[in-house]
This record gives C-alpha cells, structure tokens and sequence, in this order.
C-alpha cells in the first residue's frame, strides 16, 4: 500500500554510506526530503544525485535534510558519494522494506522506481513526487514544497 499526502511516515533506521546508521527520530523537528532512486551510478541517477548536491546548500537553509535511498550497498553508495562529492547521506536499504514500506511502485514492474517525499517537522508527508525519467525534476519540486513549508504556507 502508498503512502499518501498527510500520512506520517513510517519508521526510517538504515546505515547511511559511512556505516552510520540513519533514523527517522534523527530528524524529527526538521523537514525532510527523502528520496528513493534506483541505482547507483547510472546516468540518470547520477544526474539526481548532483541536482540534490548542487541544491543542497538551497535546502538546508530553508531548514531540510535530504536524504537519498536505494538498495545498493554501503560501499557501492561509499564509492558514489565521494566520487560526486554527494553532502548528504545515502541509505542503504538492502532488503527494500524501506522502499516497500512507502509503497514505491516499480517502474514497468521491473525496475525500482524514483520517488521523492517531502516530510514536514512532525513525520508527514507534504509532497510526493513520482518521475522516473526527469530526476533533476524531484529537486525542483522539493525546492518548491520545503521553501513553502518554510514560509508557512
């Protein structure tokens, strides 16, 4: 089952690219823009990625975190990080029960899909975006969604 705009998230705890594990509590108070993506090192991930990376600095100052999720390893997402100098951590989420846990559809039944939720201060959902082609697009979009919540309104 997805989750929806206005559901509280479920509990988040995974190791992060440094082996440091990442928990939902962790963040509690701050808004949040988790992101699910498919793969490591693949060109549209990777532009993903760099557009949250080049973003980041927007996004903490309207007060977010943002985090990135997919199942590939600590190290696969070690190696990624550094290479693209990537500022927030990468969760490794091995098994997908994050993933199945937020109802992240595959795309075309065969690949994970990109999905992007912004989480406001209290662990709701705000915003979920869904494109599985444009992943400089969710940056965009959690931009638009963390600098509203920001304002208040």
């Amino acid at each position: 089952m997805s989750l929806s705009i206005g559901d509280h998230i479920p509990e988040i705890m995974l190791k992060d690219q440094d082996g440091v594990i990442r928990a939902s509590t962790d963040v509690r108070g701050k808004t949040l823009v988790l992101f699910f993506y498919p793969k490591d090192d693949t060109p549209g991930c990777t532009a993903e990625v760099c557009s949250f990376r080049d973003s980041h600095a927007a996004l903490l100052g309207f007060g977010a975190e943002v985090w990135g999720v997919s199942s590939d390893t600590n190290a696969s997402h070690q190696r990624f990080a550094r290479r693209h100098q990537l500022p927030f951590p990468l969760l490794s989420d091995r098994g997908s029960n994050l993933r199945r846990a937020f109802g992240v559809p595959r795309a075309l039944g065969l690949f994970p899909g990109r999905v992007t939720y912004v989480i406001d201060a209290k662990g709701i959902i705000r915003h979920i975006f869904n494109n599985l082609l444009d992943g400089p697009a969710h940056v965009l979009e959690a931009r638009r969604i963390v600098e509203k919540l920001q304002q208040g309104t």
